[in-house]
């Protein structure tokens, strides 16, 4: 199974620290999601641009994690020379994972 069939994402960014929120559809699901999506696991999903360190914030109430990805945006939108400098697919990539 796919994270993208129980859960949604947005992704937003300042500086060189990318966030995704990761909100399940069915609360059902979170502690799943909380044990499969660790941020461990979401370190070692991202090991090729996140340089930093990976911290979850989990909000049970809303059926959500914040993931916060430290030095994740190759210097930040200013300095960045990638494509996606903003990193707003990243929340794609991470829905991709199996669980």
């Amino acid at each position: 199974m796919k994270l993208w069939e129980i859960a949604h994402a947005r992704t937003g960014d300042k500086g060189n620290i990318a966030n995704i929120v990761l909100v399940v559809y069915d609360k059902t699901h979170f502690e799943l999601v909380r044990e499969k999506v660790t941020a461990e696991k979401v370190k070692q999903w991202f090991h090729q641009l996140v340089k930093g360190n990976v911290v979850r914030y989990e909000l049970p109430q809303l059926g959500a994690f914040n993931f916060v990805l430290y030095e994740a945006l190759a210097g930040g939108v200013t300095s960045s020379t990638a494509l996606d400098k903003h990193g707003k697919s990243l929340s794609s990539f991470l829905l991709d994972m199996d669980l």
